[in-house]
């Protein structure tokens, strides 16, 4: 019996300090995070606003490109090192460079100034990365511990930017493999992404889209039409992950140097812009997103916005594909979702979650996405729109080093990368 008692307090004893080891080094990171992914999230805002103002500047687009080739050369990495490095490190397959932190910081950057067409959360999460990464080793972190210390940066820098603290927790830990959720980096996530969030708030940021929506009442109908646009959600993101993948490959296929790679997709991408002056395909898009959440979107603009991001991405420039997809999603939400017989505003805002969830494979992340950008009243829609979209597209996604360790239609293990 003492015995027993015994064992039971020093276990005890073990998860306490375990507890308050996690409070310490998460909040270190989430503290780094937190003051990053701000000056981060502002550099990027004003490098959006600058470009807006100043048109001309995508003609300096390909030489931007060049520098971003020239900076990571100089840094003895070549530019396919990325989120998928990152993913990798999580299962200690790979470490993350800590010196990735600031060129995805200045690549971002540049890319946005001169009117690329990217977002910014794989520069989140591969800074996130980065920041994890150094504070682990400084804390001299063994193997399975420098595993969670990367997964709560990815939640820090993700809330700072999106100021959405719950999807950073849960799209950390749901992105790595699909099918198995790292609860033990729950609380070192949430610590960081709190602490992250909390700093934010104090220069003045808050959740990138906070909108409130008119929710339909709960009836059979609502549901059906919702359940169809999740099965646009799905295709659209299958047509999404495609395309991404096969205008990359086009591009490493006839342009092997890196440097006419990075040249040439930037002089397609500024032709393209100059036969698309209205700038709403370029940058991140936040415009048009808020505006397809007010009911206003053309058909054909997330076809075109898949047409910028793939090209910019593609080439060799750096940013992420997440917000294209709140984009795409949001358009062509809006327009579909008008055909449906929902209302257009209300349908940009599933379509927006949906399609993430497609092209992510975190169907959790997603409906608490809804949640923080949206409120809770459409809780039933978003995890009716995102279960469907998550089965019906398949094993594709975004990061191929994404594991899909469970199968979607049946209790099956199949441990393979997503496609």
């Amino acid at each position: 019996m003492k015995e027993n008692i015994a064992k039971k307090l020093k276990d005890t004893g073990i998860f306490i300090g375990s507890f308050l080891k996690w409070i310490l080094i998460a909040g270190v990171v989430g503290a780094a995070s937190g003051i990053i992914g701000t000056v981060f999230r502002m550099t990027v805002e004003h490098a959006n606003v600058l470009w807006q103002t100043n048109r001309w500047l995508i003609f300096l687009f390909p030489l931007g490109g060049l520098i971003i080739v020239a900076c990571y050369k100089a840094c003895g990495m070549t530019g396919a090192i990325g989120t998928d490095r990152v993913i990798d490190s999580v299962r200690a397959e790979e470490s993350v460079p800590v010196r990735l932190g600031p060129l995805i910081f200045i690549s971002t950057a540049i890319t946005h100034l001169l009117g690329g067409s990217a977002g910014r959360e794989g520069a989140a999460l591969q800074i996130g990365g980065s920041i994890g990464t150094h504070v682990g080793r400084l804390f001299r972190l063994d193997e399975k511990d420098m595993s969670l210390v990367v997964l709560s940066g990815m939640s820090g820098v993700f809330s700072a930017l999106f100021g959405t603290p719950l999807t950073a927790v849960f799209f950390a830990l749901e992105v790595i493999s699909v099918g198995v959720i790292y609860y033990s980096g729950l609380v070192p996530c949430l610590v960081s992404a709190l602490t992250a969030f909390g700093i934010s708030g104090i220069f003045g940021f808050g959740p990138e889209i906070n909108m409130a929506l008119d929710i339909p009442e709960m009836h059979v109908w609502p549901v059906l039409r919702v359940a169809a646009l999740g099965i646009c959600c799905a295709v659209l993101s299958i047509v999404y992950i495609f395309s991404m993948d096969g205008i990359a490959a086009f591009f490493e296929k006839y342009f092997q140097n890196p440097y006419l790679r990075i040249a040439a997709g930037g002089l397609l991408l500024m032709g393209l812009s100059l036969v698309f002056p209205s700038g709403n395909y370029n940058g991140s898009g936040m415009k048009v997103i808020f505006a397809a959440l007010e009911g206003d979107a053309v058909w054909w603009a997330f076809l075109l916005k898949i047409l910028f991001t793939a090209i910019t991405l593609g080439a060799g420039f750096k940013g992420g594909e997440i917000v294209p997809t709140f984009f795409i999603g949001a358009a062509m939400g809006c327009w579909a979702g008008g055909l449906l017989g929902l209302d257009p505003g209300f349908a940009a805002a599933v379509g927006l979650i949906a399609t993430f969830c497609g092209v992510v494979n975190s169907p959790v992340a997603s409906i608490l996405l809804g949640v923080e950008m949206f409120g809770a009243q459409g809780l039933l829609y978003f995890g009716v729109a995102c279960g469907i979209s998550y089965m019906l597209s398949g094993y594709y996604g975004l990061y191929g080093s994404q594991k899909i360790m469970y199968s979607k239609i049946k209790a099956e293990y199949i441990n393979m990368n997503a496609k």
